[in-house]
């Protein structure tokens, strides 16, 4: 039900939106303002996108939790596709998560609200320890020979 009344309600007000700000600036003010959201947002999606890029590298290389760098990236795409949206609702929210204190505070408040029970990153895990070739596996095979089933044609799995 929720998000029924969302898809209902964001075309509503950016449609209220428009209209007003369309009233009292202008049609052409207008839309180079939403053009101008849209360019200058996939600019600075691109450079903060980049730079929780290079925060995610250097959390897995030094076997950190990756977490927070991975919300930040997926707040950062949902940014982007809010600012290449048409509208005012939708690029004021898009700029408001390309801003980091709002992303840290979004992050903050769905880490209280999500438990995990174990998180487990590098050489720590037991199959690991074992070595790749240290289990073995018997089994036995029967050589099947096409040619003594001629009325069924080759399964494609099979040389010809």
């Amino acid at each position: 039900m929720w998000l029924f009344a969302i898809f209902v309600a964001i075309p509503v007000i950016e449609i209220a939106l428009f209209i007003q700000v369309g009233g009292l600036i202008g049609l052409w003010p207008t839309l180079g303002i939403v053009v101008a959201t849209a360019v200058a947002g996939s600019w600075l999606v691109r450079a903060q996108g980049a730079r929780e890029m290079a925060n995610l590298r250097q959390s897995f290389s030094s076997l950190n939790d990756p977490s927070e760098p991975l919300a930040n990236g997926a707040m950062i795409l949902f940014a982007g596709a809010l600012l290449l949206t048409p509208g005012f609702f939708t690029d004021a929210v898009g700029l408001l998560l390309l801003l980091p204190p709002v992303r840290t505070r979004v992050f903050e408040y769905f880490r209280s609200r999500v438990a995990f029970s174990r998180f487990e990153m590098g050489s720590n895990s037991a199959t690991y320890r074992a070595g790749p070739r240290s289990t073995v596996i018997d089994g036995d095979f029967i050589e099947v020979d096409p040619s003594d089933r001629p009325d069924q044609p080759p399964s494609g799995w099979t040389k010809h």
